[in-house]
């Protein structure tokens, strides 16, 4: 019965629903052809959809023993993006172990590969959904990354009083820097500060009252004072 059963699945169930996809290769052995059906998706670069090539040998016990089964890429098959028949081969052989012990006895290759068809288009689907997650979690560190270019430091006391040190020491180092640089200019044309004198000297010199109005309790120039003297 087995023999029978292996022939009439063959040339009966498996010609009418895969006519255009199976090939025989013996007697107990053949290939069929898988082509995935992939939904469509707006904005996406169209790729071919994979296609899986099973290799299916009856053992001669079968169908009460498992079909030997393998699977491989039709040659110069194009890549696609989430899907390598070499890479997934393992698990996608390993997925089917329950279908096959759950029909042991019955036909089951039209089972088998209904089951292929689906593991491998839900392994894709799941391949893409994570990639596309990976994609927008790019896109949103990269979101992030801009706007911290439009957001300043929160104000806060610690942070006002640390810039309000960097402040004073900003400006005090700039007047420093620029008293320096005047002494130099002077240095250089070779010319001194006036001394000034206070009012305390002004007075022990006898020169309150002739000098303006408003000079005495300044510090006056000697240059000034120089004038004074003279005059009187």
């Amino acid at each position: 019965m087995g023999r029978e059963e292996q022939i009439e699945e063959r040339t009966v169930v498996l010609e009418s629903i895969f006519p255009d996809e199976i090939t025989d290769i013996s007697d107990t052995e053949y290939r069929i052809s898988i082509k995935l059906d992939l939904p469509e998706e707006d904005g996406e670069e169209a790729s071919e959809p994979p296609t899986l090539i099973l290799y299916v040998r009856y053992p001669e016990n079968y169908p009460d023993e498992a079909p030997i089964l393998d699977l491989s890429p039709p040659q110069n098959a194009a890549s696609h993006p989430h899907f390598s028949v070499a890479a997934e081969k393992e698990q996608l052989l390993k997925g089917l172990e329950d279908t096959i012990q759950e029909n042991l006895g019955m036909p089951m290759i039209f089972t088998l590969v209904t089951t292929l068809k689906e593991e491998a288009e839900q392994l894709i689907a799941e391949r893409k959904e994570a990639a596309l997650k990976v994609h927008e979690e790019a896109l949103l560190a990269a979101e992030r990354e801009e706007n911290k270019k439009f957001h300043g430091t929160p104000v806060t006391p610690e942070t006002f009083m640390k810039w309000r040190e960097g402040f004073l020491k900003e400006m005090e180092e700039k007047a420093q820097r620029e008293e320096d640089e005047r002494l130099a200019e002077l240095k250089k044309a070779k010319v001194k500060e006036p001394v000034k004198l206070t009012g305390r000297q002004l007075w022990e010199r006898g020169l309150v009252g002739k000098v303006d109005e408003g000079d005495d309790d300044e510090d006056i120039p000697s240059e000034k004072v120089e004038g004074l003297k003279i005059a009187a």
